[in-house]
Order: structure tokens, then sequence, then C-alpha cells
């Protein structure tokens, strides 16, 4: 029980990453207030559903959370879009939507809890960047480019909060075997159980990343075992490099 009393907020709950943070988390005692478009399959002790582009829902997320569950010690940014594609092919929607999602809505979630934890005592702060925005790949451009700002933004906020004992770091994914990678497969003509299949051959550990492999990482970065971890950019990518 690693999280017993703890209380976490989540974004991006809904999803097939942000489910098992949730579910993990409220096995080993955490209080989850979860937050996405559509919370309804969510079990959680608080459902803060909203559109993370709208800025007063995101600015007021952490504060939300912790006056629905008397208190907040962990925020976990795992919402996330990924736009495909060079820039020449990449519209002006696509780029505030990644912009919205990626990038600014966990700037504003982190502006907004870190009074609330350093108010508290402390707390930690898990961001989901990419592999790809450590190492960018080709034909990704935008994603890419907002994925580097959360790493860039972990880093800075890691050492500049460290002293309020926040602890802010951050998971880097490579593929992650979920209905967001599927549904990207089919939108591309391909079926998406054979193009899984085929894509773990590339990966040296011999298969794709399940969501549960990132979750656990996300709740080791939240518990005390990293207690000494700050800035942190941990790549999970089964020892597949970009690209």
């Amino acid at each position: 029980m690693r999280f017993s009393g703890k209380k976490a907020l989540v974004t991006g709950a809904a999803g097939g990453i942000g489910q098992i943070i949730c579910a993990l988390l409220r096995a080993e005692g955490a209080r989850v207030a979860a937050a996405d478009r559509d919370c309804l399959a969510i079990e959680a002790e608080a459902i803060l559903s909203g559109d993370l582009r709208e800025q007063a829902y995101a600015d007021g997320l952490p504060r939300a959370a912790a006056d629905a569950l008397g208190g907040l010690d962990i925020i976990i940014n795992n919402a996330g879009v990924i736009t495909r594609g060079p820039i020449t092919e990449t519209s002006d929607a696509d780029l505030a939507l990644s912009l919205g999602v990626n990038v600014e809505a966990p700037f504003r979630i982190c502006r907004a809890s870190i009074p609330i934890l350093a108010d508290a005592g402390g707390g930690a702060i898990v961001n989901t960047a990419s592999c790809w925005g450590v190492h960018p790949g080709p034909n990704h451009a935008v994603y890419c480019m907002t994925k580097a700002a959360v790493a860039s933004l972990t880093q800075c906020m890691g050492r500049d909060h460290a002293h309020q004992n926040i602890r802010i770091n951050a998971v880097c994914p490579n593929e992650v075997d979920t209905p967001m990678l599927r549904t990207g497969f089919q939108k591309r003509g391909f079926d998406p159980e054979t193009a899984i299949e085929e894509l773990g051959k590339t990966v040296p550990l011999g298969r794709v990343a399940t969501a549960q492999d990132i979750a656990e990482v996300v709740l080791f970065l939240a518990s005390d075992a990293a207690r000494y971890m700050c800035g942190a950019l941990v790549e999970v990518n089964g020892g597949k490099p970009v690209g």
C-alpha cells in the first residue's frame, strides 16, 4: 500500500494508460480524482470531466481535486494526443490541439498544483513526455516538438521546486499498445493487430509496451521509492531507439 492516505489527480484518466494508473493507485490505497472529457467508465473517488484545452478548466483542476479529495499529494499529467506527419502536412487545428493538450494543459496544471503541494509540505508530479521528445524522429514534427517541451519543462521545474519537497519527473514511453495507437493504425489503413505484431519485432525486448508497463513506472516516480529523483526523464522503450 505505497499510496495509503495519498490523494492523486490523474489527467487522461479514460485512456489506455490512464485507466490503469487510476486502478493501480486505488489498489495501493490512494484516493483518485479522474480528469478526462468522458470519465463515465472510470472508477475514482472524484470525477472531474472537462476539456483540457479550456483554460479555466485546466487552471482549476488541482484546486477542484484538492477540494474533492480533502487534499492533494500527487499530480499525474497523463493526457496527450499524437499528430503524425511532417510540418508541411500539419494543419492549424492539429497544431492547436497538440499544443493545447500536450503543452499548455500540463503547464497550467503544474502552475496551479505547485502552491497546493508546497502548502501541504510537498508532493510529486509525474508528466508524460516521450522518447520522441528526447530523441526526435521522422514524420512527427509537432508531436516531437510538444513532447520536447514537456521534457524541458519537467527538468526546469524539477530543479526549481525541489527545495519545496516537490519532486517533478517525467516518463518517456516509446510505442505503447493503447487504443490511441490502434486507432492511428486503422486511420492509415493497417490492421491494428498485425501492425502491432510487426512493430513488436523492431523492439529488442520483442514486443510493444503495454499500458501497464508504463503505468507501473509512473507509480514508481510518484512513490517514495523515487524520493531522490527530481527533473528526471525516464525512458521506457524496451531498448528500441526512436526512428
